[in-house]
C-alpha cells in the first residue's frame, strides 16, 4: 500500500528477499516523481541494507514499513520494524562475508540513526542532501509569424 501526501510515501512490507528487489523498483519510482534521479543509486543502496537487516536481525516478524520524506531539501530514508534491539555498526573481520551494512549508510548518507518506537521495535534511518536542481535553461519565444500583406499600388 502506497500512501502520498506533502513529499511522503509509506510503504508497508514484509522483508522477505523476495520482495526487496520490487521495493527497490517501487522506491526507484517514486524518487523519479520527485526529480530525484541523482539520488537513486545512494538511496536504494541504503534502504536494500536496511531491508536486509530486517530480514536477518527482526526475528520472525518480518512485517516492516519504509518511509520516504522529503522535506527543506532533505530525503529521509526510515524503516521501521517491531524488533526493539537497536543496531549498531560492527566491525568484521577482513573476511567475514556479512557485517558491513550499516558502515555502508553511514558512509553514504549525510547522517542516520535508530530510535526505539514507544510501541516496541525501532525505526533506523538515513538522510541524503538533495541539490538544487540547475536552473532550466532559458527559452527564447519563437519568432512569430506575420502574414505578407500586399503592398497597395
Amino acid at each position: 500500500m502506497i500512501m502520498q501526501a506533502d513529499r511522503q510515501c509509506t510503504l508497508e512490507l514484509e522483508a522477505l528477499p523476495s520482495r526487496i528487489q520490487q521495493i527497490r523498483r517501487i522506491v526507484a519510482a517514486q524518487l523519479r516523481y520527485w526529480h530525484l534521479d541523482p539520488l537513486l543509486d545512494t538511496a536504494l543502496l541504503g534502504i536494500t541494507e536496511l531491508l536486509a537487516n530486517v530480514y536477518r536481525h527482526a526475528g520472525s516478524d518480518k512485517h516492516c514499513s519504509v518511509q520516504l520524506t522529503l522535506v527543506s531539501g532533505r530525503l529521509t530514508v526510515s524503516v521501521l520494524d517491531s524488533d526493539p534491539q537497536l543496531p549498531q555498526v560492527s566491525s568484521p573481520e577482513p573476511l567475514a562475508t556479512g557485517g558491513r551494512g550499516l558502515a555502508m549508510v553511514a558512509a553514504l548518507s549525510d547522517s542516520w540513526g535508530a530510535d526505539p518506537v514507544p510501541d516496541g521495535g525501532k525505526v533506523v534511518w538515513f538522510s541524503l542532501h538533495v541539490e538544487a536542481p540547475a536552473p532550466a535553461p532559458r527559452r527564447r519565444p519563437a519568432a512569430r509569424r506575420v502574414p505578407a500583406v500586399a503592398a497597395a499600388a
